[in-house]
């Protein structure tokens, strides 16, 4: 069965994208611990991020690495790289503004608007 990233990937779930490659997916987290919480995700379903090739690990970590840089010029805040592994079962990377109020955790209730301000500031073309 398809995870529910491999269905956004696919187009049947919309989702706010930030990036985008040949590979990799960036959008934003629909539960986000801090405003402007970003998943990136490989294109290719499996469960854990060491189940890929390395081509497409590395292929990952290079989109990462690029968000990250991204997010911290754009919103002026650093960023928290997480890897947790256990609530989706296809590989994917969290990355987080550290604002002054973030909580570990914590989940954020925002309205469509404020995702789309935020999917705005954070586009990457």
């Amino acid at each position: 069965m398809s995870s529910i990233f491999s269905k956004i990937v696919e187009g049947e779930i919309p989702c706010y994208k930030i990036y985008e490659d040949e590979k990799n997916l960036g959008f934003l987290d629909i539960h986000p611990e801090s405003k402007g919480h970003v998943l990136v995700i490989p294109k290719v379903e499996v469960d854990k991020i060491y189940d890929l090739s390395e081509e497409d690990y590395d292929s990952l970590f290079r989109a990462v690495k690029k968000v990250a840089k991204h997010m911290e010029e754009v919103l002026g805040q650093r960023t928290l790289l997480k890897v947790v592994g256990t609530d989706v079962p296809h590989a994917h990377v969290h990355l987080m503004p550290l604002d002054p109020e973030w909580v570990y955790g914590r989940t954020l209730e925002l309205p469509e608007e404020e995702f789309r301000e935020i999917q705005e500031k954070l586009k990457m073309e």
